[in-house]
C-alpha cells in the first residue's frame, strides 16, 4: 500500500535538475520543486487510482510535483468546496498547481462556477488566475444551455476594461477565458471575437521561456475556419 512516505520517496529519485530550472523558470519556487517530468508523474499516477485521502496527503506536502501529482489522482467532484478554497490558496508561487491542477478539479466540483467568480476576484495573483482558468475550463466543458450566457458576456466585457492592467498572470488566463468563450460557446462567437479584437496583443512576461501569449483573434478564427466552434471537451486535464 502507497504511502505519501513512498510516494515522495519515489519522486525524489526520479527528479532531474535540468527539469527543476525549467519548472523554476516557468514560474515554480524552486525550493518547492522536484525537477520530475509529466511523464514520471503520470506513472505514478496511474498506481494511485482512486486514493482520494492519499491524493489530499500529498497535496499537502507542499512540493509541487506531489501537489501536481494529487490533480492527478483526486476526484475533483469528492472534495469540498473548503478544501478546492484551501488547494488554491496553497497553491501560491507554484504556478503549475494554480493554474492547472486546481482548475482541473474545480471543474469536475458542483461549485466550480462560483469558486471561479470568487477567485476572480482575488487580490492574490495566482488565486485570481485560478480563476479565469476554471472559468474557461468550465465553458470549454459544459452544453451552452448549463452556462450563463449572459454572465460570460459580462466577464467578457471586464477582460475588455482589465486585461492590460491586470497582473501578469490574470492577464495570461483572462486571454485564455476569451479564447475559450469564442471557441466553445458559439451562441457567443460573435461577442468573443469582438472582445478578441478590442484587447488586441496582450503582453505576459514569460519569464526566461520561449513560451509566446497568444492572439486570441488568431485562435478564435482558427477554430472557425476548421469548423470546431462549439465543440466541448470532455475534460482540461492533460
Amino acid at each position: 500500500m502507497s504511502t505519501v512516505q513512498s510516494i515522495m520517496t519515489a519522486l525524489k529519485s526520479k527528479g532531474k535538475e535540468n527539469t527543476r530550472v525549467i519548472y523554476a523558470r516557468h514560474g515554480n519556487a524552486p525550493e518547492r520543486v522536484l525537477g520530475v517530468s509529466a511523464a514520471d508523474m503520470k506513472s505514478i499516477a496511474k498506481t494511485l487510482k482512486g486514493q482520494q485521502r492519499l491524493a489530499c496527503e500529498l497535496y499537502a506536502t507542499g512540493v509541487m510535483e506531489a501537489m501536481y501529482l494529487a490533480g492527478m489522482v483526486a476526484d475533483g467532484s469528492k472534495l469540498s468546496k473548503e478544501q478546492l478554497k484551501e488547494w488554491a490558496d496553497s497553491a501560491s508561487g507554484v504556478r503549475m498547481v494554480a493554474e492547472h491542477t486546481v482548475p482541473w478539479l474545480a471543474v469536475e466540483n458542483a461549485h466550480g462556477r462560483d469558486l471561479a467568480l470568487e477567485w476572480i476576484q482575488s487580490k492574490k495573483e495566482q488565486t485570481a488566475a485560478a480563476g479565469w482558468a476554471t472559468y474557461a475550463g468550465l465553458v470549454s466543458m459544459l452544453p451552452d444551455e448549463k452556462l450563463d450566457l449572459n454572465e460570460i458576456e459580462r466577464l467578457l466585457q471586464a477582460v475588455v476594461k482589465e486585461i492590460h492592467t491586470a497582473p501578469n498572470r490574470v492577464r495570461h488566463k483572462m486571454n485564455s477565458f476569451v479564447i475559450s468563450a469564442g471557441s466553445y460557446v458559439k451562441p457567443l462567437l460573435q461577442k468573443a471575437k469582438k472582445a478578441a479584437r478590442q484587447i488586441g496583443e496582450v503582453t505576459v512576461d514569460m519569464g526566461e521561456t520561449a513560451c509566446k501569449e497568444p492572439l486570441a483573434t488568431v485562435y478564435i478564427e482558427k477554430a472557425e475556419s476548421t469548423g470546431r466552434i462549439g465543440k466541448k471537451r470532455k475534460t482540461i486535464r492533460c
